[in-house]
C-alpha cells in the first residue's frame, strides 16, 4: 500500500491536520470536482489505456486514523482522508499523488509493494510528477530553499512514506530510494516530461 503523509508539522496555512477535517460526504464531493481536473483526467485515460479500468468506487472518502492524508490499495483503490483534508487542493493533490501509484501498479505488473525499492520508486515518480513538491507547496510548509527544493521535498516525502512501511527500516528505506533515484526520478510516464 502506498500511503501519502499529511502535510508537514509548520505547514502553515493549509495544514489539514489542527482544523478537523471534512465529512466524508463533503469530501466526496471535493473529489467529484477533481475528477474534472486536467491532470486527474489525464491520469485516468493513461490508466485505461493501460488496461486498468476504473470504477466509479475507485476513488473514495474515508475517516483514517493514521496521520496520513490517502493511500493507495491494489485491487481497492484510492482513499482520500476526508478528516485530513480542507483544501479542494488538498484533495486533487491526494488524487493526482495516488492515480501516479495506481498508474505504476498497472503498467508494471510485479511491482511488489513489500519490496522497499518498489515502492521508493512510485514514491519518487509520484513526488515528483503530482506537483506535491512545488515551489510554493514547498514554501507554505516552511522550507524556504531556493536550489533543489524539489529533490530535497521529494526524497523528505518519499521517507516519511516508505519508512511507514511495515517491510522497510530506515536504512532499508534510505538504501532503496538511493539506488532507484535516477531511473525513477527521470520516468515521466504517462507524461512527455515532468509536469
Amino acid at each position: 500500500m502506498a500511503e501519502a503523509p499529511i502535510p508537514e508539522p509548520g505547514s502553515g496555512p493549509i495544514s489539514s491536520s489542527s482544523k478537523g477535517g471534512r465529512s466524508i460526504e463533503e469530501c466526496q464531493s471535493m473529489i467529484q470536482r477533481s475528477l474534472r481536473t486536467p491532470k486527474v483526467k489525464f491520469l485516468r485515460e493513461h490508466l485505461e489505456k493501460s488496461g486498468c479500468v476504473l470504477g466509479d468506487k475507485f476513488i473514495k472518502a474515508v475517516h483514517c486514523k493514521k496521520q496520513i492524508s490517502g493511500g493507495y490499495v491494489r485491487g481497492e483503490g484510492i482513499m482520500v482522508c476526508s478528516n485530513h483534508m480542507n483544501l479542494q487542493d488538498e484533495v486533487n493533490q491526494v488524487v493526482i499523488h495516488e492515480l501516479i501509484h495506481a498508474y505504476d501498479d498497472c503498467r508494471a505488473k510485479n511491482l511488489d509493494w513489500a519490496n522497499c525499492a518498489h515502492h521508493a520508486c512510485s514514491e519518487i515518480r509520484a513526488g515528483h510528477l503530482s506537483g506535491d513538491c512545488h515551489f510554493k507547496r514547498e514554501l507554505l510548509r516552511g522550507y524556504m530553499k531556493l536550489r533543489g527544493h524539489e529533490q530535497d521535498c521529494v526524497r523528505r516525502r518519499v521517507m516519511k512514506s516508505v519508512i511507514a512501511n511495515p517491510y522497510c527500516s530506515e536504512a532499508a528505506a534510505k538504501d532503496a530510494m538511493e539506488a532507484v533515484w535516477d531511473v525513477c526520478y527521470n520516468d515521466t510516464q504517462p507524461f512527455d516530461r515532468a509536469p
